[in-house]
């Protein structure tokens, strides 16, 4: 993890020319493409590895968890449709890179992360870089029913099934994007919430995640 926060030119053009690079691999949201300008993904780094935070690649983050190709992030977040405001379920805070993407476009994120250090370490970057998102440490395949329902849920693992206890925890009229499929390979699936027991179910591109694990996981 950095420990001095510095984001000058170099960093700044990186970032520019990551963006540039996302919009030639079909990520057509300008303000997906807005957020990833803004968030200095090189903080979620070791400085040592600074070099490698601008690249369009996942990167280990310890605990065998990585932080998220840029694409992944833009890719998934475009999904979401976000709209100021929304109320958004991360499962699977990580780094928190995907959370400050999220409120970049403007969510309000709760997060939830099962791995503690990296839920500590987490919680105690992301307000010193100026996001301020309710952190929850615990079973993310449970959702977080206390602050339920949610206008957009993102599962940031993949998963063998779409959890139940999710689409419950989704407004009517809500997203869900998860990841869906085996632990080699998943399948991109957005789950609209037409009506309480209702859902119009789009399976698209297919990604690797690490695995979702918990209770109604794997």
């Amino acid at each position: 993890m950095a420990y001095k926060y510095v984001d000058n030119y170099r960093e700044q053009g990186a970032r520019k020319k990551l963006v540039e690079e996302l919009r030639k691999k079909g990520i057509e949201d300008e303000p997906v493409l807005q957020a990833i300008s803004k968030v200095t993904r090189h903080y979620f780094f070791d400085e040592t590895f600074w070099n490698q935070a601008y690249k369009d690649i996942a990167f280990p983050i310890g605990e065998g968890q990585t932080i998220s190709q840029p694409y992944t992030v833009a890719y998934q977040t475009e999904l979401l449709h976000i709209k100021k405001g929304d109320k958004v379920l991360e499962i699977g805070t990580g780094c928190g890179y995907q959370t400050c993407v999220l409120m970049e476009v403007g969510a309000k994120v709760f997060t939830i992360e099962r791995q503690e250090k990296l839920f500590e370490r987490t919680r105690s970057l992301l307000p010193r870089m100026g996001y301020k998102a309710h952190f929850f440490l615990g079973d993310g395949s449970k959702g977080i029913a206390s602050h339920a329902p949610y206008d957009k849920i993102i599962v940031t693992a993949g998963a063998p099934t779409v959890p139940e206890t999710l689409l419950g925890q989704l407004n009517i009229g809500g997203t869900l994007v998860i990841p869906v499929g085996d632990e080699k390979s998943q399948q991109m699936v957005t789950i609209l919430k037409t009506s309480a027991h209702d859902y119009e179910r789009h399976v698209l591109d297919t990604f690797r995640f690490v695995p979702l694990v918990g209770e109604r996981a794997w």
